[in-house]
C-alpha cells in the first residue's frame, strides 16, 4: 500500500507493503496514537480531528488531470474502500487514541477518512482516519451519516464541475470543514431556536497550559460568542487563531516556548476580550 501524507500542501511518500502493512496498523505505536493522546476540537457533531494525530493523507493515484476517471466517476470510491475486517481493528485503536470522546459505543462513530475518498483521500493511512460522531440513531446504510458528509459531497461536486481545484477541496476538508459548513450550508448549532435574550456585554475567560507531549500551549477560551473567530496572543506577541464552536468554546494551539509559562495571554473573540495566564505543564 502506498499513500501520501498531506501537511500544509506538502506531501511525503510512505510505502507499506503486504504483511508489513498489516503488522504496522495492528499496534497503536504504528501511527494510531496512544490511548487518550488525541483530542477533537469543537462539540457535538461539529468537531475537528486533532491535527497532531490526523493531518490528512491523499491517494497519489488521484490527480487533477484524472478526476474524470477517478473521483468524478460514479461508484469509483466504493472500490477504494478497505474491507471491514481491516478497518474494524483500526477503528478501535483510533477510538482509544481519541479517548472515546463521545461515549464508548463503537456504532456511534463512523471511521471517517478526513480527506474523503471522493476527494482523493488515502484509503488506509493512519494519518487520514479518525472516529467521527454520527447523527444519533442514523442507519449505517444512510448516505449522510453526519454533517461532514454534506461538505464532502458539495466539495466533490464543485471539483467535478470545474468550479474548485482538487487541492483546494482537500485543504478545506482537512483543515476546517466546520468553517466551510458554517459559511456555505448552515449554522453549526443543533439546539432548538429560542427567543433572543436581552443584550448583554460580551464576555470570555482564557487560560493556557503547557503540553509536554506537543511542546506548545493549549489555550482554552470560554465565551458567549459562538461560531466566531478567536485570536489568542501572549505577552511576547506570539498569536494563533481558531473558531469558537456553537457554545462559544475554543481550544487554540499556541506555538510559544515553555519559557512563556507564567506570562499573560489575551483572547479576543467577537466583541469580547479577556486575559489570563499560561500555566506550566
Amino acid at each position: 500500500m502506498r499513500w501520501l501524507m498531506w501537511r500544509a500542501g506538502v506531501t511525503v511518500a510512505v510505502i507499506l507493503v503486504g504483511s508489513a502493512y498489516l503488522a504496522a496498523v495492528s499496534a497503536a505505536s504504528s501511527g494510531w496514537g496512544a490511548p487518550y493522546s488525541c483530542h477533537v476540537r469543537g462539540s457535538g457533531l461539529f468537531v475537528l480531528a486533532d491535527p497532531r494525530c490526523t493531518l490528512g493523507a491523499v491517494n497519489p493515484a488521484v490527480t487533477q488531470a484524472n478526476i474524470d476517471s477517478t473521483i468524478c466517476m460514479a461508484g469509483w470510491s466504493s472500490g477504494e474502500r478497505p474491507p471491514e475486517s481491516v478497518t474494524e481493528p483500526q477503528k478501535r485503536l483510533s477510538l482509544a487514541a481519541y479517548g472515546y470522546y463521545d461515549g464508548r459505543s463503537l456504532g456511534s462513530y463512523e471511521f471517517d477518512h478526513l480527506i474523503s475518498l471522493e476527494l482523493g483521500g488515502a484509503a488506509d493511512s493512519p494519518e487520514n482516519l479518525w472516529p467521527e460522531r454520527d447523527y444519533p440513531g442514523v442507519s449505517p446504510s444512510s448516505y449522510y451519516l453526519n454533517p461532514k458528509d454534506h461538505v464532502e459531497d458539495d466539495l466533490n461536486h464543485l471539483v467535478c464541475d470545474g468550479k474548485m481545484s482538487l487541492a483546494s477541496a482537500q485543504h478545506i476538508i482537512a483543515s476546517n470543514w466546520v468553517g466551510w459548513y458554517r459559511a456555505h450550508i448552515g449554522p453549526t448549532s443543533t439546539g432548538k431556536p429560542t427567543a433572543a435574550p436581552a443584550p448583554t456585554r460580551a464576555s470570555c475567560t482564557v487560560s493556557g497550559s503547557w503540553s509536554d507531549t506537543y511542546h506548545d500551549f493549549d489555550v482554552y477560551v470560554h465565551s458567549d460568542q459562538p461560531d466566531d473567530k478567536v485570536t489568542v496572543t501572549d505577552s511576547n506577541g506570539t498569536s494563533a487563531s481558531y473558531d469558537t464552536d456553537s457554545t462559544g468554546y475554543a481550544d487554540v494551539y499556541l506555538d510559544a516556548p515553555e519559557s512563556a509559562s507564567g506570562e499573560g495571554v489575551t483572547a479576543t473573540v467577537g466583541a469580547a476580550r479577556c486575559s489570563g495566564t499560561l500555566a506550566p505543564g
